[in-house]
């Protein structure tokens, strides 16, 4: 292992799901597992790193404290719920580490807050002037004021959106198993761990993460963080499942990540190269060899193929209100390297009903002599646009040469469908 000296300061993001803090059956907090987490947090902080814990636990805490046994089912009940609990929730957060002198601040989230570029990078300026001024952000979804349209998910998106946004390092996943295995060990006593995924992307063969959220305080599962892993490495951080009652090894697995030389993003792939099952097998040999506990890593995509800020944004912030479904011949253009803003010409159909400036899915097709969609082509959902034309306009000049737009609206508001910087496409 590296000695302190010698360890570089990192981002770490770290997120608690409820049956992390509340116990499932009598719904009492877990006091001893939120102090372990604090001292933790405490002791990266001496380290040099900054740290921002995301936290859920708002509604589960509410139930105890209206002695309710089981989540209403109806929205503004829940809301009201979390209201209560949210602010028992952060003060036991700041009881605890006040204990140590250590300041921290409440950050409320919904998607609604993100859905403006100067709104989402005001959230990501915020929560880094905090960083920088030594505190800990704490932050969870405003289950208060969010309903389905407006809502993240889970906390576990909303952990990996926050790590994108303030370009985290790590992202730390706490849960109640020790690594992703390839079934669910307390039931299939031959599930194997799966300890490094080098390419999320091409997929988990012969892993079942199905079966929904763990307790029934929370609202994850192990597919809620396949996904969190899904988005965080795509931007660049490197995502980290690991069991929630042992915190203190956060430390020793960010270590054992730097003697890996993962902070060198060029070595990535070429530490991670050849067949995946063996590569399980001398990544267990190495954990046991150095006494790291058990944990799974997704490799972060490296500098050349994770999504750049605003791109995350277009991708993950905002709410799609339609589709705009474009030819292969536009669509190899849009990707290149020095990419093209999309043109009218390269529109073959409008899904949808949307305004100006609002979020469509981008979709590939194949347009027939009659003028319709080959279905012998399956629609393919590749990106996400901001248009700079309503729905309506668009299926007007959707076809047409840019200098024909004004002939046919009598207005030109722009050239492009949308700019080549409100376009955005997950790395390939």
């Amino acid at each position: 292992m590296k000695n302190a000296n010698e360890s570089k300061s990192y981002t770490i993001v770290i997120k608690l799901g409820s049956s992390s803090l509340v116990d499932e059956k009598t719904k009492e907090p877990k006091l001893a597992i939120m102090s372990l987490i604090v001292e933790t947090v405490v002791k990266l902080r001496r380290m040099g790193h900054k740290v921002i814990i995301v936290s859920s636990g708002g509604i589960a805490v509410g139930l105890r404290t209206m002695r309710l046994d089981k989540r209403p089912k109806h929205l503004a009940e829940v809301q009201a719920i979390a209201a209560i609990g949210q602010g028992r929730l952060i003060g036991r957060w700041d009881l605890l580490f006040s204990q140590f002198d250590q300041r921290i601040a409440q950050i409320l989230l919904t998607r609604n807050d993100i859905l403006d570029w100067t709104q989402y990078k005001n959230a990501q300026n915020t929560i880094n002037e905090l960083l920088n001024m030594g505190v800990v952000p704490i932050v969870n979804e405003n289950d208060t004021l969010s309903v389905r349209e407006i809502k993240f998910g889970d906390n576990d998106t909303l952990s990996a959106i926050t790590s994108a946004l303030i370009r985290a390092d790590y992202l730390f996943l706490l849960t109640d198993v020790d690594c992703l295995y390839t079934d669910n060990p307390r039931t299939n006593p031959d599930a194997m761990p799966i300890l490094v995924v080098p390419d999320l992307s091409k997929g988990l063969p012969g892993v079942n993460t199905t079966g929904g959220s763990g307790s029934d305080v929370g609202t994850g599962g192990m597919e809620t963080k396949l996904v969190a892993a899904d988005l965080a490495t795509n931007a660049g951080v490197h995502t980290l499942i690991m069991k929630s009652d042992t915190p203190a090894n956060i430390g020793k697995i960010v270590e054992y990540m730097q003697t890996l030389g993962l902070d060198d993003e060029n070595k990535i792939r070429k530490a991670y190269d050849g067949d995946l099952t063996q590569l399980q097998k001398r990544e267990l040999e190495k954990l046991k060899a150095l006494n790291v506990p058990l944990h799974t890593k997704f490799i972060a995509n490296d500098n050349k193929h994770h999504l750049k800020n605003r791109e995350f944004w277009i991708l993950h912030g905002l709410v799609s209100k339609g589709a705009i479904v474009i030819d292969q011949g536009a669509y190899a253009a849009l990707t290149r390297k020095n990419k093209a803003g999309l043109l009218p010409a390269g529109v073959i159909d409008v899904q949808g009903t949307f305004h100006e400036l609002e979020c469509v899915d981008i979709k590939v097709g194949k347009k027939l002599p009659d003028g319709t969609l080959d279905p012998n082509l399956p629609l393919q959902t590749v990106g996400k646009a901001r248009c700079n034309y309503t729905s309506t306009e668009l299926s007007k000049i959707k076809g047409l040469h840019s200098d024909q737009i004004e002939e046919e609206l009598g207005y030109n508001d722009s050239e492009y469908v949308a700019h080549r910087e409100n376009l955005a496409f997950p790395p390939r």
